[in-house]
């Protein structure tokens, strides 16, 4: 077949498949450096209101490596989250490694550092674990923020791994990119790996290859002003929780006009100011003027309710 024999619309997309044949050239999408940078910002102030010590992440490198080639050296000695990406219909893989987790757990559990690190070959904890598969979930969304003006895409944490071998998104020769993202904190750090296949980013090719950035000093301080004052008008429901009880089906069918329910509130326990069933403040309970009224005694710890939601999972 000759080029005489293409139609036009087949001489467009000539360009577009010798570069997929070629394979994705790093130099030749530098929106990835800045989608990556955003990752790991986004991952520092996602942490940070969790952890008792700061948390900085920063990109080491993006290579262009086998899947395989990627994870071979960390069988036993990481854990990885594979999320699938609808719009893509593709799956990513990010891969934490022993030492990484193992700070991360001090961090959010309150070490100061003080203790040598942890240097025992040993499998990882089923509260590690938990750590990790709700640190998976921030890193999914801090990726989808990242990517947020180039794809609209969200992705879906679909399994934790420890076992690499079981990280099938494809055949292991397969090329992707891969994001080495370090993160410091007590006086230590570990390495995340970010894997997306080539298959997911030939389509975002093109813009890839232009560099996108917000300019903050295009904004307006009327429009900032507006935005305040809306915000502060804006109204909330709030909903105030003394106790709670936990009941069969059974037992609520049986609820008769007249029974009283007796719960384990004292007029010393502090309830639970809610928004959204978000905690956002502990209260006391009394009257005012012949109304109920609260009084707010302590700000939620939200690095307390963090660490409690994942020790109840």
């Amino acid at each position: 077949m000759t080029m005489e024999d293409l139609d036009v619309d087949q001489r467009k997309q000539l360009p577009n498949y010798l570069l997929d044949a070629a394979g994705i050239s790093i130099e030749r999408m530098p929106m990835l450096n800045v989608i990556f940078d955003r990752m790991a910002a986004s991952c520092t102030d996602s942490l940070q209101p969790m952890a008792g010590t700061p948390c900085y992440f920063s990109v080491n490198g993006i290579t262009n490596d086998r899947v395989g080639d990627i994870i071979k050296d960390y069988e036993a000695n990481a854990v990885a989250a594979v999320l699938y990406a609808e719009q893509w219909d593709s799956r990513v893989i990010i891969m934490l490694d022993r030492d990484f987790v193992f700070t991360m757990v001090e961090a959010m559990f309150g070490s100061d550092g003080a203790e040598p690190p942890i240097d025992v070959e040993r499998s990882f904890s089923n509260i590690e674990l938990r750590l990790v598969q709700a640190l998976f979930e921030r890193f999914a969304k801090s990726l989808q923020s990242a990517f947020a003006g180039t794809s609209e895409v969200t992705f879906r944490l679909e399994r934790v791994e420890t076992a690499m071998a079981s990280l099938a998104i494809g055949r292991s020769g397969n090329m992707s990119i891969c994001a080495n993202i370090m993160l410091q904190a007590l006086y230590r750090g570990g390495q995340m790996f970010l894997i997306i296949p080539h298959s997911a980013l030939n389509p975002l090719r093109q813009k890839l290859a232009h560099v996108v950035v917000s300019d903050g000093r295009a904004a307006d301080p009327h429009w900032r002003e507006q935005m305040e004052s809306e915000v502060h008008r804006t109204e909330v429901t709030l909903s105030a929780v003394l106790d709670e009880k936990m009941l069969s089906l059974g037992d609520v069918v049986k609820f008769h006009v007249g029974q009283v329910l007796e719960l384990e509130a004292t007029p010393r326990t502090l309830a639970r100011l809610e928004s959204n069933n978000q905690v956002l403040f502990w209260c006391q309970i009394g009257q005012l003027d012949g109304y109920y009224a609260m009084q707010v005694a302590d700000p939620v710890d939200q690095k307390r309710e963090f660490v409690d939601d994942i020790l109840s999972r």
